[in-house]
C-alpha cells in the first residue's frame, strides 16, 4: 500500500532522491509533501536553472549524480501515479527519451523503475541510439546491458509511427525528449513521438513528463507546434515560471518539484 509522508519540517530537508528508497511507497500527496521544500521556493526560468545546474558542477556536484537524483524522482513520481490511478503493472512504462540530459534522466528512470518491478520500454528518439553527452551516454550504457528492459531506437519518424500503433496498450507514457532550448516548430523524428503521446493520452493513458512538457518554455510557457499535454509535471530543483503560466500549467497538469542536490550557494553565482 503506498504510504502518506509526513512533511518535511522547514530544518529537515529529505533526503536526495536516490538515497531515499521509502519515495516509492509514497503516493502522489505523500511525494508532494515529503518534498514540500522544493515547491516553496522562488519560481526561476529555464536560464537561471542553467546557470545554477553549472555552478554546481564547479562546486563539484557531479552531473552524474544530478541526473541520477533527477531520474529516480522521476520513477517514484510515475509509480506513484500509476498506483494512484490502478495501472501499475497492468501494462509497460514506455519511456520516450531524446538525444540530449532530459533522454538521459529517461534513462535513469526507466533503470529505477525497472528495479521497482516495472515492465519498462525505452524508445530512443535520436538519429543515434548512444547520446552523446556524458552523463546520458553513461546512463544509457546501464540499460542497454540491462536484459530486463526492452531497448527500441527509433531513428526517423516512420520508425515512431510504427512503434506508436500499440502505445495505448502502456500503463503510462514518461515524456523525456525535450527539455529547455526549444524553438520554433519540432523537427522529425521528435515531432512525430510528441503526436504518439498525444494519442496515448486520448487513449487514457497518463502522461508524465520530465522537467517540462516537451515543447513547453520553461521560462516563458509559451508552447511550440506540437507540444506535450501531461497529466503530471516533474520539474527540478525549483518551481520554473514557465509552467506557472496559464498555457504552461494548461500542459504541465499536476506539477512535482523534487531536490537533485543543487546546493543554495549555486543559486547566488
Amino acid at each position: 500500500m503506498p504510504v502518506t509522508a509526513q512533511p518535511s519540517t522547514p530544518d529537515a530537508a529529505p533526503p536526495l532522491p536516490a538515497d531515499d528508497p521509502p519515495i516509492f511507497e509514497m503516493d502522489l500527496r505523500g511525494l508532494r509533501r515529503h518534498w514540500a521544500r522544493q515547491a516553496a521556493l522562488p519560481a526561476i526560468s529555464a536560464e537561471t536553472m542553467t546557470g545554477a545546474d553549472r555552478r554546481a558542477q564547479a562546486l563539484g556536484y557531479p552531473e552524474l549524480r544530478l541526473m541520477e537524483h533527477a531520474g529516480t524522482a522521476v520513477a517514484a513520481a510515475v509509480r506513484a501515479l500509476a498506483t494512484d490511478l490502478d495501472r501499475w503493472g497492468t501494462g509497460p512504462i514506455v519511456v520516450l527519451c531524446g538525444p540530449g540530459n532530459n533522454g538521459g534522466d529517461g534513462f535513469v528512470a526507466a533503470r529505477r523503475l525497472a528495479l521497482a518491478g516495472a515492465s519498462v520500454i525505452v524508445a530512443v528518439v535520436a538519429a543515434e541510439s548512444r547520446p552523446r553527452g556524458a552523463s546520458a551516454a553513461r546512463n544509457w550504457d546501464r540499460i542497454a546491458r540491462d536484459s530486463g528492459i526492452v531497448k527500441v531506437h527509433l531513428p526517423v519518424a516512420r520508425d515512431v509511427a510504427m512503434f506508436g500503433l500499440g502505445v495505448e496498450k502502456a500503463a503510462v507514457v514518461v515524456d523525456a525528449l525535450l527539455g529547455t532550448g526549444v524553438r520554433g516548430a519540432l523537427r522529425e523524428p521528435i515531432r512525430s513521438a510528441v503526436e504518439v503521446v498525444g494519442r496515448a493520452r486520448a487513449a487514457g493513458v497518463p502522461v508524465v513528463a520530465v522537467d517540462t512538457p516537451t515543447a513547453v518554455d520553461l521560462s516563458s510557457g509559451e508552447p511550440s507546434d506540437p507540444a506535450v499535454l501531461a497529466d503530471l509535471t516533474v520539474t527540478f530543483h525549483r518551481p520554473k515560471t514557465g509552467l506557472l503560466t496559464k498555457r504552461g500549467a494548461a500542459h504541465a497538469g499536476k506539477i512535482l518539484v523534487a531536490p537533485i542536490g543543487i546546493p543554495a550557494e549555486a543559486d547566488r553565482g
